[in-house]
C-alpha cells in the first residue's frame, strides 16, 4: 500500500493453505486482480495449489533474479514465498521486483510462454 498498490487480504485462517491459494489464483486468473502474492511455510504448497487453476502462473521466488525472470521470461502472475525460508525484508524486495517487472510480448520468451499456455489448453 505504501508503494501505491491496492492490497486485498484473502486471509490465512483456513488451515488448508490450498484453499487460500486457489481462491487467490482464481481471481488473478479471471483478471479481477493483476497479480497475487501467496505465502506459506516454504511457498511450495502454495505454488503447487495455485498452478492447478487455469490461467494462474505461480512461481516460487527466492532471489532477485528469479523474481525478475518470473515476470520477464515467464509472464507469471502470482509470486509465492516461504515464510520459514526467507526474511521479511527479502520478501518485500522480491515482491517489489515481481510487481514492477513486465513481460514483453513478442520477446524471445513469447514462444515458450505460448507453449506453456497451449499445454494448459490441452487439458
Amino acid at each position: 500500500e505504501e508503494k501505491g498498490y491496492e492490497v486485498v487480504d484473502f486471509g490465512s485462517e483456513d488451515s488448508i493453505y490450498a484453499n487460500v491459494a486457489v481462491r487467490v489464483a482464481r481471481v488473478v486468473a479471471a483478471g479481477d486482480y493483476g497479480r497475487g502474492i501467496l505465502i506459506c511455510g516454504t511457498g511450495i504448497g502454495m505454488s503447487l495449489a495455485a498452478n492447478k487453476v487455469p490461467g494462474a502462473y505461480a512461481a516460487l521466488l527466492s532471489d532477485a533474479y528469479s523474481a525478475e525472470r518470473a515476470r520477464l521470461s515467464n509472464d507469471c502472475n502470482i509470486a509465492c514465498f516461504g515464510a520459514f525460508t526467507l526474511g521479511c525484508k527479502l520478501m518485500e524486495k522480491l515482491a517489489e521486483i515481481f510487481l514492477t517487472c513486465e513481460f514483453v510480448p513478442n520477446s524471445a520468451s513469447q514462444p515458450k510462454v505460448d507453449r506453456i499456455r497451449a499445454y494448459e489448453a490441452e487439458r
